[in-house]
């Protein structure tokens, strides 16, 4: 992917990042000096990222998919040659044959195709420390054996460098928008948390699970580490169930409080059936487009009713239920009653954080499930969900998931010129069922560029895994 001045002459590759809003004073651009090392016990929230106020011209890609249909043809708002042009962190125009305002700064996209960015409305990524851990185990014995063990002996400095390691997967993958569902509660560790996501670029949700539970300690995580950050944003998470009813109780009214979204995993396996998660959620008066579910697999017809009845939030994490044994969620019945759902990796038992191949997971399951091709979701559908679908799940979509104008530039590039995705055929399908992260040539946030070229712009990934690797390796030896 090739950048080109306005007038010329050509850039480097240096003077071509430093331009596309990558000022030197930002934490992640390339012209500037290699960011400082983090300490291992992080003392403040970052500053907030200096955006350039130079636009950026994604000239002549051969296919847009807006996802909006007012803007483009069709339910996924395609445009073939068109370009994108992105100024103040938002999207400014999308059409043919833009004209190039002034000191605009104009990347190349033939060839290419130009999408919104991933929305995973569902992880947790501490827990790439137990990557491909206990692998013949279901989900209550992932948890004795994988993640309870591991998560006491948390280190400031380890976690922020576990956080870093997924976090920066994901946003290579595509990965724009992402939920983090967290059980950690020392304020240092939640600090160092917060830190980790903020400093990668993205944008995203911290869903804090309060103990005890501790409405004064998610207020002050909220106001003093998430609110801080321009594109963080917080949420109350529980685990729905009769015998924590109180707990849920006290979570939904924090919720309320603060004016954010509750976020509780309701019924991932049969067994969990005997918490009545949804008559907890129910009886508390949680049910509403403020509540976000994530997995309910083991719905009945009767919930789904009710959850469609009150516009609660849905995110489907196929790859982790087919590792965890857990079912199917009946995500063809839920796209009847018109239920919203997004897409989410699920953190350890996702393995990977290819959106592609969730996309794809999520189709086939309800094939294999129904035995019949023609079945929701289709391609277009799966596409809305990973993108306009999710940012909707997470009360987002007047913000992120469509290229509309006047929304915020957060979008993908993809190069389809490779092995795995070539001859063009049918592009569309060819990014649920061919694409993998390589693929994605560049990463927008805000219109800043965190991918570009293929690769991670500032960060130097070899660093990162060894990070990791060393503090797995120190808490494994305690």
């Amino acid at each position: 992917m090739q950048s080109v001045p306005t007038p010329p002459p050509a850039p480097t590759r240096r003077g071509l990042l430093a331009g596309l809003g990558l000022a030197a004073a930002a934490p992640l651009a390339l012209a500037a000096a290699p960011r400082p090392e983090l300490r291992d016990r992080p003392t403040a929230p970052p500053a907030p990222p200096a955006r350039d106020a130079r636009a950026v011209l994604l000239r002549g890609a051969s296919l847009v998919l807006t996802m909006d249909p007012a803007v483009g043809s069709g339910p996924l708002g395609a445009l073939e040659h068109a370009d994108v042009l992105m100024r103040g962190g938002a999207v400014a125009a999308v059409g043919t044959a833009l004209p190039t305002p002034p000191g605009t700064r104009v990347v190349e996209a033939s060839g290419k195709l130009v999408m919104p960015g991933f929305v995973d409305t569902h992880n947790h990524l501490w827990q790439a420390m137990i990557r491909g851990g206990c692998t013949d185990r279901d989900l209550f014995g992932w948890f004795r054996a994988c993640t309870d063990p591991q998560r006491g002996r948390l280190t400031p400095g380890a976690l922020h460098s576990f956080v870093r390691l997924a976090a920066l997967d994901a946003l290579q993958s595509g990965v724009t928008t992402l939920v983090d569902w967290v059980d950690i509660f020392s304020y240092d560790l939640i600090e160092s948390y917060v830190r980790a996501l903020a400093g990668t670029g993205l944008r995203f949700a911290y869903a804090m699970y309060p103990p005890a539970p501790d409405g004064v300690l998610a207020a002050k995580v909220k106001r003093e580490l998430v609110d801080p950050v321009p594109l963080g944003s917080f949420q109350i998470a529980t685990h729905a169930a009769r015998a924590a009813e109180s707990d849920n109780r006290a979570h939904w009214e924090t919720a309320q409080e603060l004016g954010v979204m509750l976020n509780s995993h309701v019924l991932e396996r049969p067994e969990q059936r005997a918490d009545d998660p949804v008559g907890v959620l129910a009886d508390i008066g949680a049910l509403g487009p403020r509540l976000l579910m994530n997995h309910a697999v083991h719905l009945t017809d009767a919930e789904i009713a009710a959850v469609a009845a009150h516009d609660v939030r849905l995110a489907h994490c196929p790859l982790s239920n087919m590792r965890l044994a857990s079912g199917i969620m009946r995500l063809s019945e839920l796209g009847r009653c018109g239920v919203k759902v997004g897409l989410g990796l699920d953190g350890g038992t996702n393995d990977t954080s290819d959106f592609h191949a969730l996309m794809k997971a999520a189709i086939g399951l309800q094939r294999v499930r129904t035995t019949e091709s023609g079945v929701f979701p289709q391609v277009h559908d799966v596409l809305r969900m990973a993108t306009l679908g999710g940012a909707e799940v997470i009360c987002l979509a007047d913000r992120v998931g469509s290229l509309t104008p006047g929304k915020r530039a957060d979008l993908l590039v993809i190069d389809p010129a490779a092995l795995n995705f070539a001859p063009r055929f049918d592009w569309t399908g060819q990014l649920v069922f061919n694409g993998r992260p390589e693929n994605v040539d560049a990463v927008f946030v805000e219109g800043r560029a965190l991918k570009f070229g293929g690769r991670l712009v500032d960060v130097d990934t070899a660093r990162v895994v060894r990070e990791a690797e060393a503090a797995a390796t120190r808490l494994r030896s305690a």
